[in-house]
C-alpha cells in the first residue's frame, strides 16, 4: 500500500533536499543556492518537474552541475526527492512553490538553464495565462536566467509546440535568440541534447506512437 499524501508531506517536511513553505530556507534561499549546494557549479532549473525524472536523471549524468526541480505538488516532490536520496545525488534540490513566484526564490541571473518537460498544454483560450511558455512566464524566467542561459521545451503536444514556436518567433517582447526546433526529436540531430533521458510521461507518449517535439532558445 502506498503512502498517503499526509505521510508524504510529513516526510518532505524533514528532507534537507526539499525547500518549501515553513522551512527557514524558504525565505532566505534567494541568491544563496550555491551556498546551499556548497559549490559554485552552474545551476539548471526544471520547471514543473513532476516526479523529478529529468532533474534526477540529469543530476546523475552531470555530478558537477546542480539541478533544482520545482513543482507545487507535494506528492510529486516526495517522489523526486526520495529518488535523489536513494541515489546519493547531493547536486539535487526541490523547491515547492508556484511557478509565477520563481523570482522570489532566485536572484537575477542565478540560473544557467531552464527545462520545461511535458507541461500541461492548456489548450483552451482562457487558460493561456497558465501555459508555462506564455509571455508572462517567460518574463519570470528572464528575471532569473543568465544572459547566456537557454530555455528548453520538450512536449508531445502539437498545440503547445506550435503555440510556443509562433510566440517565440513573433514576440518583440521576448526577443528570442538562437532558436532551434524540431517536431520529431527522435529523428533529429537535436536528440543528443537529451542524453537518453525520458520522463514517465514521455515513455507513455512514445508507447502511444506520439512524436516528441523540442525547441530551445536564448533570451
Amino acid at each position: 500500500m502506498g503512502r498517503s499524501k499526509r505521510e508524504r508531506f510529513a516526510i518532505i517536511a524533514q528532507k534537507k533536499n526539499v525547500i518549501e513553505e515553513g522551512k527557514e530556507l524558504y525565505t532566505t534561499i534567494k541568491g544563496n543556492w550555491n551556498s546551499f549546494f556548497e559549490n559554485k557549479h552552474k545551476i539548471v532549473l526544471e520547471v514543473g518537474c513532476g516526479k523529478g525524472d529529468y532533474t534526477t536523471g540529469m543530476a546523475a549524468l552531470f555530478p558537477n552541475t546542480n539541478f533544482i526541480g520545482t513543482d507545487i505538488k507535494g506528492a510529486r516532490i516526495w517522489k523526486g526527492s526520495s529518488i535523489a536520496e536513494e541515489k546519493n545525488l547531493n547536486n539535487v534540490a526541490f523547491l515547492r512553490t508556484q511557478i509565477e513566484l520563481l523570482d522570489q526564490f532566485f536572484a537575477p541571473q542565478e540560473i544557467d538553464d531552464i527545462w520545461i518537460t511535458f507541461p500541461d498544454p492548456r489548450p483552451r483560450d482562457k487558460d493561456e495565462k497558465h501555459r508555462l511558455t506564455c509571455e508572462k512566464f517567460i518574463e519570470v524566467y528572464r528575471k532569473i536566467l543568465k544572459n547566456s542561459g537557454t530555455i528548453h521545451l520538450k512536449t508531445d503536444s502539437d498545440f503547445l509546440y506550435d503555440y510556443t514556436l509562433d510566440l517565440v518567433k513573433s514576440s518583440k517582447t521576448i526577443a528570442a535568440k538562437n532558436l532551434v526546433f524540431t517536431s520529431d526529436v527522435y529523428q533529429s540531430d537535436l536528440l543528443k541534447d537529451h542524453h537518453g533521458l525520458t520522463t514517465t510521461y514521455e515513455r507513455r507518449f512514445l508507447a502511444e506512437g506520439k512524436k516528441i517535439k523540442y525547441l530551445k532558445f536564448n533570451l
